[in-house]
């Protein structure tokens, strides 16, 4: 598998694991409906890459950076860092720790996903 597919699969499990989690939080529906839409609209631009790999990446990449400063903000909010009034966004289940370990796995997950879907300069283009 190459990187620009496993760059996919982590977007594609980032999207899966939160919409899941946002639609059995207790979120207003607005917030439930927006998620929801931001997961779509990434897990199609997923799909387009997947469909074509040689295709500009530019949109997944921007759609993984967000995600993951969606969950480093998360992480600071709970750390007490920034006041955000999105404290009940970030909490996915009533232990902290469990809210805390969620949001370090999927920043970390989206972390990576940007570094590996980074376009990179051929060897040829280099010298």
């Amino acid at each position: 598998m190459d990187k620009t597919r496993f760059g996919c699969w982590l977007v594609v499990a980032v999207a899966v694991v939160q919409t899941i989690s946002t639609l059995l939080s207790p979120l207003a529906a607005e917030l439930v409906a927006t998620a929801v839409l931001f997961n779509a609209a990434a897990g199609f631009s997923t799909f387009l890459l997947l469909r074509r790999p040689d295709r500009n990446r530019w949109p997944l990449v921007l759609w993984t950076a967000g995600f993951f400063g969606w969950h480093v903000t998360g992480l600071v909010t709970m750390a007490g860092l920034v006041s955000t009034d999105l404290d009940a966004a970030f909490l996915i289940a009533s232990q902290r720790e469990l809210s805390i370990a969620y949001q370090v796995v999927l920043a970390t997950l989206a972390g990576f996903a940007v570094h590996i879907l980074l376009p990179r300069p051929s060897a040829a283009r280099r010298r």
